[in-house]
């Protein structure tokens, strides 16, 4: 980020884009879901549910087929907010529940791929991983973290939830990228959670912080 860059403007991010682009599916699809009475919070823990068994597979060394589990399970990622939408839930558990539960989602990906490497004897991939399980779990941290000081819109970098799916989505599928994948989270992650650090430093130093 230059230094001329203007801090008080809102980031979009590729996040809040493909929302935007997919909400005229998913919204109707939430609609239908919550008049068959369905509740968002059953949509948000049967997204873990499915993660937690794409985990145990990737674990076990299928990396493909958990990558087939977790892109099936993909749509609940913006569904449970979809069924809020509908219902027009007006309590703000289900956006902490949400948060809480992709950590866990989070740490169940890298634990399965931090085991896989361990039997497979290639702790150096190991100690990758777990650095980009720290480094994501930074990237949400340092948003929930500048929201609790007011800003509210520390969403910028690289490395959003959506771009760390995806790249986890497309090394299981094509295994020989997996070190090369779990590398750029590494890298990438930790780039991130800099990156709005200092997008906080920057706001704050504006108004005399």
């Amino acid at each position: 980020m230059s230094d001329s860059q203007p801090v008080n403007k809102k980031p979009v991010v590729f996040t809040d884009r493909l929302r935007a682009w997919t909400s005229g599916i998913i919204n109707p699809i939430g609609v239908a879901l919550h008049r068959i009475g369905v509740h968002p919070d059953m949509v948000t823990i049967f997204g873990l549910m499915l993660v937690g068994i794409a985990a145990v597979v990737i674990a076990r060394g299928h990396l493909q087929i958990g990558a087939i589990i977790l892109l099936v399970g993909l749509p609940l990622d913006a569904l449970d907010g979809a069924v809020a939408r509908a219902m027009q839930r007006k309590g703000r558990f289900g956006a902490m529940l949400d948060s809480s539960l992709d950590r866990y989602a989070d740490g169940f990906i890298f634990a399965a791929l931090s085991y896989y490497f361990a039997v497979s004897g290639r702790f150096e991939m190991l100690v990758v991983a777990q650095a980009a399980l720290i480094g994501s779990l930074m990237v949400s941290y340092t948003r929930a973290r500048a929201e609790g000081l007011g800003i509210m819109d520390n969403k910028i970098g690289l490395f959003s939830r959506v771009e760390r799916v995806a790249v986890i989505i497309t090394m299981l599928l094509a295994p020989f990228l997996l070190n090369w994948g779990v590398v750029l989270l590494a890298v990438g992650t930790n780039f991130t959670a800099f990156q709005r650090l200092w997008f906080v430093y920057k706001h704050l130093k504006n108004k005399g912080d």
